[in-house]
């Protein structure tokens, strides 16, 4: 259906101008790898499905991504298209000028015709003719490769949103391969880019992790999996029957570290939970091994127990040169043209001083690991962004040589709390650590919602910077204190009492969509509270929202929950997906963006569908007031200034609380051009008009400030460096400074008053 100082000179010439190819011809491993009856035959077979058959491991070994790494690796090996791009340094603004505007999709939320694919629908001319019309440009697909498990013959469904991923090959219930290609090829008719995804820190319990326990070659080398004899099994916790592995809890950890066998407790526990998660460690029963040995098993798991942890030190070098596999077959096979590194901070630990937790974040074996897998998509043609959800510093740091883009966990909490509070004072200090940090706007992926929870961890402040002392609200807080008093503020803004339908997921943040964090800043208990008359409002807010992450350097992205206005589904609804605590599955309501199936069915994926505020995209483009229109003339602005790929100079002092500015050189990214325009971005965060004072040191006093939507003429710049502004509640302005000088104006008090006056 259509549906720096003392570096090398890089040579301004480019292969691409030489008319040769910028990435190697696509891959084709699978007839390699897979012989199509092999794997049906295999899930009917009734015989054993352990190391004693040489059936059962050859089916496993076929189908293993380690495997699949080996055949993509020897074909581009001593291949003259590995040489024909710069790989050493990330380069944020080339990656901008590939694909600056993307439509983050979530597969099993995405409502399809029926017979249609998740992959085939994305591919759909009648979409991608309203994105272009709207200023989308990419498409990040979110995980779309098999993932879960396997027990005996049998695949297992994933535990988290196919991030525990554990083949190359495309999930069949979101599409298949060649409908990926397809999807690559509709993008570049469009002149737009497909990102996909690779996970660097962990797999699922696939193929790969169950010949690792069996001891096969060298596949124990791709996980932090330590073999405990059989004289201390003793120390291990019983495996109850149907499960394959427990967590351990402290004490236990607390004995095997004792006893050399693990570097024991990490910095924090992610998704911790009494009872099913304690610690990052779980056990396996006893396993047979190939060599007819028995062993059992103690391995790392960041995230969940069905997520083990890639070991990137090993000698074997296996887990790396899986993952450099799976973003081969992605790029060279699939024709993505960029990845997301997900979990890409945690891929290096040690064992720290006795009695301190082991070194787990911020370690140098990640910035090595990530500059090695970034350097290696570059080398191709591609580019990487990652998720680090960590300190600035870390992001600084893993960014000057590893992923080209990182997501903006900097200021997405900090917007919401400006929304929240009316008060802008928190997302100006972050903007201004940012850029002290040396984390430019230029190198973030500037995001509205994901399908993950509304991240308020605050790590720069609550870790790292603990003991610092900050100025906020006339005090001095620590960074910790910090941290504090803005989750505060955020749970107390946007959950219960204050709305009964965003929840607080676990200790990272909050389950929630924009529209529904909106809902909440107004006052809206309920979501059967939201009259038809308010909606309007909720789309303004929306908008300023956009503006901030649009009308800024970086890339710009967006959900099809922020293209609809789709609130958080009922509890109820996805109780069984809630149950053990996983709250954000009320976030990820069914959507359906052109409008192609009436009612209230759900996703293809059994999703149920949300309430949409807004309606379909060809709705809202036939209504100049919606928000799909507004956010049009939003991008417009955008693309037509090049403010993506400028550089921030400044974030002054406001003279109204919930007024933000933001000061922008529209350079292209060169500091030497000294006649660059200038340009402010203006936004009021309250649902009230304000009108207030724009004051910069950057600003050139005698300068003509202009409008860019409508090159209205909006003051100008007076020799104290400043100008006055009014802005209507949820408004913002894009203003372009102009470069001559013009006469003062001499304002309001005109000469005949003045001689009155005399």
């Amino acid at each position: 259906m259509d549906e720096a100082d003392g570096e090398p000179e890089v040579s301004e010439i480019t292969y691409d101008e030489q008319r040769f190819a910028a990435r190697p011809a696509r891959l084709r491993p699978r007839a390699t790898l897979r012989g199509g009856s092999g794997g049906r035959r295999a899930l009917s077979d009734p015989r054993a499905a352990d190391a004693s058959n040489p059936s059962y491991i050859g089916w496993l070994a076929g189908q293993s991504m380690l495997s699949d790494a080996d055949v993509l690796g020897r074909q581009l090996s001593g291949q003259p298209s590995m040489w024909r791009n710069a790989y050493a340094r990330p380069n944020p603004r080339k990656a901008i000028e590939t694909t600056d505007v993307w439509f983050t999709a979530y597969p099993i939320s995405l409502i399809t015709t029926q017979g249609t694919s998740f992959l085939s629908a994305l591919a759909s001319n009648r979409l991608w003719s309203a994105f272009e019309k709207i200023g989308i440009n990419g498409i990040h697909t979110g995980p779309v490769k098999r993932a879960g498990g396997i027990v005996g013959w049998q695949a297992t469904a994933s535990v988290d949103g196919h991030f525990d991923r554990i083949s190359t090959q495309i999930d069949p219930v979101f599409g298949d391969d060649d409908e990926f290609r397809r999807l690559t090829e509709t993008a570049e008719r469009y002149g737009g880019s497909i990102v996909d995804d690779i996970v660097p820190g962990h797999t699922g319990k696939g193929a790969d992790f169950r010949l690792a326990e069996m001891a096969y070659e060298d596949y124990p080398g791709i996980y932090h999996m330590v073999e405990i004899p059989e004289e201390d099994w003793g120390l291990l916790p019983e495996v109850p029957q149907g499960k394959d592995a427990v967590n351990l809890d402290r004490a236990t950890e607390s004995a095997l570290t004792e006893r050399g066998y693990i570097i024991g407790e990490l910095q924090r526990v992610i998704f911790y939970q009494p009872g099913v998660k304690e610690t990052n460690w779980s056990a396996t029963g006893p396993i047979l091994g190939v060599d007819g040995l028995t062993r059992r098993w103690v391995y790392l798991h960041y995230f969940k127990e069905g997520q083990p942890s890639i070991n990137w030190l090993d000698p074997s070098f296996a887990g790396m040169r899986l993952v450099i596999g799976d973003a081969l077959h992605s790029l060279g096979d699939l024709g993505s043209s960029a990845l997301r590194l997900d979990a890409n901070g945690f891929l290096g630990v040690e064992k720290s001083a006795e009695g301190t937790p082991a070194w787990s974040e911020g370690h140098p074996l990640s910035e090595a690991a990530n500059h090695f897998i970034a350097g290696m998509v570059r080398k191709v043609g591609g580019f990487t962004f990652q998720e680090l959800n960590l300190t600035m510093e870390d992001i600084r740091n893993t960014g000057r040589v590893g992923a080209d883009l990182s997501y903006d966990f900097i200021n997405r909490p900090a917007y919401q709390h400006a929304l929240v509070t009316g008060d802008t004072e928190f997302l100006r200090l972050t903007l201004r650590t940012s850029l002290e940090t040396g984390v430019e706007p230029v190198s973030l992926v500037h995001a509205l919602q994901n399908h993950d929870e509304l991240t308020y961890e605050l790590v720069h402040w609550a870790t790292l910077h603990a003991n610092d002392v900050f100025d906020f609200r006339g005090r001095e807080l620590t960074g910790l204190e910090l941290a504090e008093t803005i989750r505060a503020d955020l749970i107390r803004g946007i959950t219960a009492p204050a709305a009964d339908y965003n929840l607080v997921f676990t200790q990272n943040g909050i389950a929630c969509t924009t529209a529904s964090v909106i809902a909440a800043a107004r006052g809206h208990r309920t979501l059967a509270d939201i009259p038809d008359e308010d909606v309007p409002a909720i789309r303004d807010a929306h908008l300023v929202m956009a503006m901030f992450n649009a009308w800024q350097p970086g890339v710009f992205a967006l959900s099809g929950w922020d293209l609809t206005g789709s609130l958080p589904v009922s509890q109820d609804d996805v109780r069984g997906l809630i149950g053990e605590g996983d709250t954000r599955w009320i976030e990820r309501g069914a959507h359906d963006l052109l409008g192609l199936v009436p009612g209230d069915a759900p996703s293809a994926a059994g999703m149920p569908r949300a309430r949409s505020l807004y309606g379909s995209l060809p709705e809202q483009l036939e209504d100049p007031e919606s928000f799909g229109s507004g956010l049009r003339d939003v991008l417009r602005v955008r693309s037509e200034t090049g403010i993506a790929v400028g550089t921030q100079i400044d974030i002054p002092s406001v003279s109204h609380p919930s007024m933000l500015v933001m000061v922008h050189r529209l350079d292209g990214g060169d500091a030497t051009d000294e006649d660059a325009q200038l340009q402010v971005t203006v936004l009021n965060f309250s649902g009230q008009p304000i009108e207030g004072t724009v004051h910069s040191d950057a600003l050139t006093p005698r300068r003509r400030v202009t409008c860019a939507a409508s090159g209205r003429d909006c003051g100008q710049v007076d020799d104290l460096h400043s100008f006055r502004i009014e802005l209507p509640a949820y408004g913002g302005m894009f203003l372009m400074v102009g470069r001559e000088e013009v006469p003062v104006e001499t304002g309001l008090i005109t000469l005949p008053l003045l001689e009155q006056l005399q």
